[in-house]
């Protein structure tokens, strides 16, 4: 059965050179022999190859497109690193590069400092402490350097020796076979892990590793107004780095309970504010609850249900400059008793009377639905 490349590659007989080469480029991490162990993983990992060696020349491909495999049968033959071209910058891409290839190294010692990781802790606030920020403490495990060792992994008084399996280097080599020949490939030394070198006696403290895991206490300064998803970074309070390298940084990632009275909308606070319905008709000032505390608010008389009263400059703080805030929206809930007294009702009635002149249904439920009109 003759051999379609453009099947091979998973691509059209019309795909451009870089859908080609993306084609490619995922077929071949996805089949290397150095990456795929399965049966049958590097006859297709050649048949890839095979074919974008075909397909991505625009005067082979049109051979192949006119005569088939026929038109081909030549080519592939007598390939090296040095005159791949286009395969060299894939493969370059794909695995890192290669060692014995025009001077490439795929790996490089790793004898020097190492920068520490960083680290990540999910801190919940509630919901004041978003609006008004302040100081925190915290509690992080990670690994600070051994103090027994300062660092060196090696039990004190005594020292280390060239790794004797890489002799020093830091890299091993090992002889790959692929369609282009076989190269040599550079890694990591698995003995020293790219050292160079091999503690004699580990250091009972930590074992040789130079760290150890600790818990310590900090205290972190949470800005004015952070709401969900702010990320907060404290520098130098992640893990400490290897052979004198300096620590990473500690990501506080800030997520905020909800808060059973107040809710939040950007820099703005929302509340709901419920008076009587003797209060909306007259009018009144009552205090209501705010995130500074209770403060003064008038109702004007007539006030609708619904109706949203501001008091500006009680929401929360802009991030980055404290000192300019959003405002305090309260919507009007009216309360409608569902029983009254006899001289209650006695008066409502005199009241809706006196009303039903000017609204076509009297009684009292006319009367206060002629008031609170949606």
């Amino acid at each position: 059965m003759p051999v379609d490349y453009y099947d091979i590659l998973g691509v059209s007989r019309d795909a451009s050179k870089d859908d080609i080469k993306r084609a490619y480029r995922r077929l071949a991490r996805k089949y290397h022999p150095d990456v795929n162990k399965e049966v049958g993983a590097e006859e297709r990992f050649k048949e890839i190859n095979r074919a974008y060696e075909v397909l991505s020349e625009p005067e082979t491909r049109d051979r192949y497109d006119r005569f088939g495999e026929a038109g081909v049968s030549g080519g592939g033959q007598g390939f090296d690193y040095e005159n791949m071209g286009g395969f060299a910058d894939i493969f370059e891409t794909i695995f890192g590069g290669f060692g014995g290839m025009g001077g490439a190294a795929g790996a490089r010692k790793r004898g020097g400092p190492t920068r520490g990781d960083d680290l990540r802790l999910d801190l919940k606030l509630k919901f004041r402490e978003a609006v008004f920020g302040g100081e925190k403490e915290i509690r992080i495990p990670h690994l600070e350097t051994c103090q027994v060792c300062k660092g060196n992994g090696a039990r004190p008084g005594t020292g280390s020796r060239t790794c004797s399996t890489c002799s020093g280097s830091g890299q091993v080599r090992r002889a790959t076979r692929t369609p282009f020949g076989t190269f040599a490939q550079v890694s990591v030394c698995p003995t020293c892990e790219g050292t160079g070198e091999v503690i004699e006696e580990k250091c009972d403290a930590c074992n040789g590793a130079g760290r150890k895991q600790e818990t310590k206490k900090l205290k972190i300064t949470i800005p004015p107004g952070v709401d969900n998803g702010v990320k907060l970074r404290v520098s130098r309070e992640g893990d400490a780095g290897l052979r004198g390298g300096p620590p990473g940084d500690l990501f506080v990632y800030l997520t905020v309970e909800a808060d059973s009275e107040f809710q939040r909308e950007g820099i703005d606070i929302k509340s709901d504010l419920s008076i009587s319905y003797l209060q909306a008709i007259l009018g009144c000032t009552i205090a209501v609850n705010t995130v500074d505390g209770p403060e003064e608010l008038t109702i004007p008389a007539g006030t609708q249900p619904n109706t949203v009263l501001i008091l500006e400059n009680k929401g929360v703080p802009k991030l980055g400059n404290a000192v300019s805030r959003g405002d305090h929206r309260l919507t009007v809930k009216v309360n409608i008793p569902t029983r009254v007294s006899g001289e209650e009702r006695e008066l409502l009635e005199k009241l809706a009377r006196l009303k039903s002149e000017n609204h076509g249904k009297g009684g009292l439920e006319g009367f206060l639905g002629s008031i609170f009109q949606k």
